[in-house]
């Protein structure tokens, strides 16, 4: 499709945090402005797609993600690279076209084995984009592990030294999840921060103050609100507290709306408290797409009964098999927020979190043309990336040579 200029009409597209009737312009993998084209180009495009009243949506962007498949990030990679293709690929099927490969704690000599291998990467036919990897672990706080190792929980004494020393490279590495209360955690994140490297905080157990003076650092997001941090208390309010912050820089915060790890009653708090600062999360792990059964999450077995994963023979939750789409319809269900409101919280909020909105998570002009169209009841019925249709259920994007 090099070069061909589509035009799609008769949809409802999602743009400026609306969703309204119109047609729009793909070219050259862009999403391009109608004005320039038609009158100052006189140009007319090349195919033209009837999207016959379609919900038009920017692609999902999933921030943490395990695995999937099969595939578990931190466990598999090495010895079987492909397996994140495998994954890149089968997300396609639940709108998500850009995605950040999560690894849970792990040794030293794995995290540099397997982060050369989840390099950043334009999505296409072979799956979704990868934005770089989301190091979860291993400076979190033991008592909030979940179901990470102790074993390879470590603490930050050397300051950046510390995580030279953990992760080596870090040119693949997207976003860092620490617990904030270990010492020389805020030099650590403001370290990080001048490098690029979006600071999350999780698997703590940090009151409020403490989570104010990371935000003040440069940290930017709540790893999956909740879970893996100290309960809300009116007095002590924790992480959890930060949705009341009235710090300068913006808070996000991570929500898995899958109907296990937060009550519909949890996450209409959370919503309804920072409307602005929702990122929908699948948190998957590699029994995504299975069925029951034992699988594992790094190097820990896990059990999947009745849709939850749980390390095996125990009662500790252990990420999700939700797909994203399941996240959207299930996180509008429970909030009543709007259709725009929800797939903003699954588009635009990652986007903005890790700084890439003028090119992810928008269908605004000049913005990638990374799409993905809905029917009425929120369910994929095709994803595009760069203007090229990747997965489709339907055979009709098949027969006009899109896919």
């Amino acid at each position: 499709m090099d070069g061909k200029l589509i035009k799609f009409v008769n949809c409802k597209i999602l743009r400026n945090h609306s969703l309204f009737e119109d047609c729009f312009l793909v070219g050259g993998g862009k999403i391009i402005d109608p004005e320039k084209i038609f009158f100052e180009e006189k140009r007319k495009p090349d195919i033209i797609i009837d999207l016959e009243g379609c919900i038009v949506s920017p692609g999902f962007i999933d921030i943490q993600i395990n695995g999937g498949f099969g595939v578990d990030f931190t466990h598999d990679l090495f010895q079987n690279p492909e397996g994140l293709n495998i994954v890149a690929k089968g997300v396609l099927a639940y709108g998500v076209t850009s995605f950040c490969p999560t690894l849970v704690t792990s040794t030293p000599q794995n995290y540099r084995r397997v982060l050369r291998l989840l390099s950043p990467r334009k999505g296409g036919l072979n799956g979704a984009s990868i934005l770089g990897a989301h190091v979860e672990g291993p400076f979190i706080n033991k008592k909030k592990m979940g179901a990470h190792n102790a074993e390879y929980i470590s603490d930050l004494p050397n300051g950046p030294g510390s995580i030279l020393d953990m992760y080596g490279d870090l040119s693949c590495i997207k976003v860092l999840t620490l617990a904030p209360e270990l010492e020389n955690s805020v030099e650590v994140i403001r370290w990080l921060v001048e490098k690029g490297i979006i600071v999350c905080l999780g698997h703590s157990v940090a009151d409020v103050e403490v989570g104010e003076e990371a935000i003040n650092s440069g940290a930017r997001v709540l790893t999956h609100l909740f879970n893996a941090m100290l309960p809300f208390h009116h007095r002590n309010p924790g992480l959890v507290g930060l949705l009341g912050t009235t710090c300068e820089n913006p808070v996000y915060f991570g929500l898995i709306p899958d109907g296990i790890h937060t009550h519909p009653s949890s996450l209409r708090i959370a919503y309804r408290s920072l409307p602005k600062g929702a990122i929908l999360v699948t948190d998957a792990i590699s029994a995504m797409g299975f069925d029951e059964g034992v699988h594992h999450i790094g190097d820990k077995k896990i059990e999947i009964k009745s849709n939850q994963a749980f390390i095996a023979n125990t009662t500790t939750l252990c990420g999700s098999v939700a797909t994203m789409d399941k996240c959207v319809r299930f996180f509008k269900e429970s909030t009543d927020c709007t259709i725009v409101e929800a797939l903003e919280a699954a588009t635009l909020h990652p986007a903005q979190a890790l700084g890439i909105e003028k090119t992810k998570g928008t269908l605004c002009f000049g913005s990638d043309a990374d799409f993905v169209l809905l029917n009425d009841e929120l369910e994929v019925l095709s994803t595009w990336i760069g203007g090229l249709c990747v997965w489709s259920q339907s055979p009709k994007f098949g027969d006009s040579g899109l896919l």
